[in-house]
């Protein structure tokens, strides 16, 4: 027997060994290793035995108490309180009830269920039911066995375990008792890979040293967002920003932001526009005027002043109109004045060439022309009805590009200037006096509205 005992205590040293580093409340293995106490009295019989119960801690009298390491109990944790174990005990019977016993030999070997009351609480009350196999003076019997105890736990894997253990015998001739039992418990079987101390099975990041407030997951940046979920986990950020930095406050992360350090907006990729003109103020070569993108964040220019800027102004160095593309119309007075001109342009008698006391007047007529640049004009050839239509038709028609020529080289633009001849088809006057037909031979210079 005294070899057993040393047994069972070279038991626990070696798994106390090695387990020193289990640290979770929750470890599902605990070993229990100590004294117990076997009671014949309180369990409803006759003398020499008494009533359930009666003097159920009257240890002085009736237990029997083997002094040394004389109980090992091995148990796993199951699930939501429930236990697996198994215990092998030792003890010498010397007092049955009010009765002496011939020091007797008792062995134990019992295997239980048991439920806690409470998990990873200091005291934690359990009830048991199981059933074994007990050896007294060598003669076995099996037994069903109820037990009620406590863990009482000084630290996070050691306790001490009491529990009280009802054994009914299958067989007449092994007695039914009580047995106690006093030991050190000690928990383990926890894994903590990482060293953080959260254990595997309730660690998120089993292999990365975490905090317990993530599950065992990191947060290298210390900003309080783990880093799975952080976008920048090697800089402290904000929430709203998954976990990203925002430095000049603009709602903005800096990896995102052109200009981390001034305040700008989002659609401009965290940078600002000054003048609100929808170009960052880096890109906008006039960043306290708006302007339009296309013009680099500046104004069009209006050279002419009319409204029209230049990039659409068809005269951008002549006022005119918004609704003539911002060139001057040509007004009806316009229109007569340059017929009253061409109406005295003077022609050779019978021939398309041109006196040259009809210089001044042509030089008028380029004057007014060069003042619409985008305006087009046709010139009109017309004859009398004195001589042949078909030499008529032909002297308006040279006579009409005569003068088209001299503008041309006056500096008028060709395509501008359309020239046609119309013979005698559009009299002014009547041909049959000489005033008339004077009226009649002339040059007309109209505005083309197509």
């Amino acid at each position: 027997m005294k070899n057993l005992s040393r047994l069972l205590a070279a038991m626990l040293l070696v798994l106390v060994c090695s387990n020193v580093n289990a640290q979770d409340k929750n470890n599902p293995w605990q070993i229990s290793i100590g004294v117990n106490a076997v009671d014949f009295y309180p369990v409803g019989e006759d003398f020499p035995q008494g009533d359930y119960f009666d003097e159920f801690f009257n240890a002085t009298d009736h237990w029997n108490i083997l002094p040394s390491l004389s109980v090992l109990s091995v148990s796993k944790h199951i699930n939501n309180g429930f236990s697996f174990g198994i215990s092998g005990s030792l003890n010498k019977i010397d007092k049955f009830g009010e009765a002496d016993a011939a020091d007797l030999s008792y062995y134990g070997l019992d295997g239980t269920i048991k439920y806690a009351f409470t998990e990873g609480t200091t005291i934690t009350p359990f009830v048991g039911v199981g059933g074994g196999y007990t050896w007294v003076d060598e003669v076995g019997a099996g037994t069903l066995n109820g037990t009620v105890g406590l863990d009482i736990w000084l630290s996070e894997n050691v306790g001490l375990t009491y529990q009280a253990t009802y054994k009914h015998a299958f067989e007449d001739y092994l007695s039914k008792h009580f047995q106690h039992s006093l030991g050190l418990s000690i928990k383990f079987g926890g894994t903590d890979t990482d060293g953080d101390g959260i254990y595997d099975k309730d660690d998120a990041c089993p292999e990365v040293a975490g905090l317990e407030a993530f599950n065992g997951c990191p947060d290298t940046d210390g900003d309080g967002i783990e880093d799975s979920k952080d976008d920048c986990p090697n800089e402290a950020g904000i929430a709203e920003l998954n976990g990203c930095p925002d430095t000049d406050g603009d709602g903005i992360a800096d990896k995102d932001d052109k200009c981390p350090t001034v305040a700008g907006l989002a659609s401009l990729n965290g940078c600002p526009d000054a003048d609100g003109d929808g170009v960052a103020d880096g890109d906008d070569k006039c960043p306290d005027v708006a302007g339009p993108a296309a013009n680099n964040g500046c104004p069009w220019p209006d050279t002419d002043g009319d409204g029209v800027i230049d990039k659409d102004d068809q005269c951008p160095d002549v006022k005119g109109t918004v609704a003539n593309n911002g060139c001057p119309e040509v007004t009806e007075a316009v229109r007569k004045a340059l017929n009253a001109y061409a109406k005295t342009i003077l022609f050779d008698t019978g021939k398309a060439s041109i006196k040259n006391q009809s210089a001044e007047v042509l030089q008028n007529i380029i004057d007014i022309l060069k003042e619409y640049p985008n305006a087009k004009f046709n010139i009109e050839g017309h004859t009398d009805s004195v001589g042949s239509e078909t030499l008529n038709q032909k002297l308006s028609d040279s006579r009409a590009n005569s003068v088209k020529d001299y503008l041309v080289k006056g500096g008028i633009d060709g395509g501008r200037l359309s020239a046609a001849g119309y013979g005698e088809s559009k009299p002014l006057d009547t041909n049959k006096t000489r005033a008339g037909r004077r009226n009649n031979r002339r040059v007309e210079i109209n505005l083309n509205k197509d």
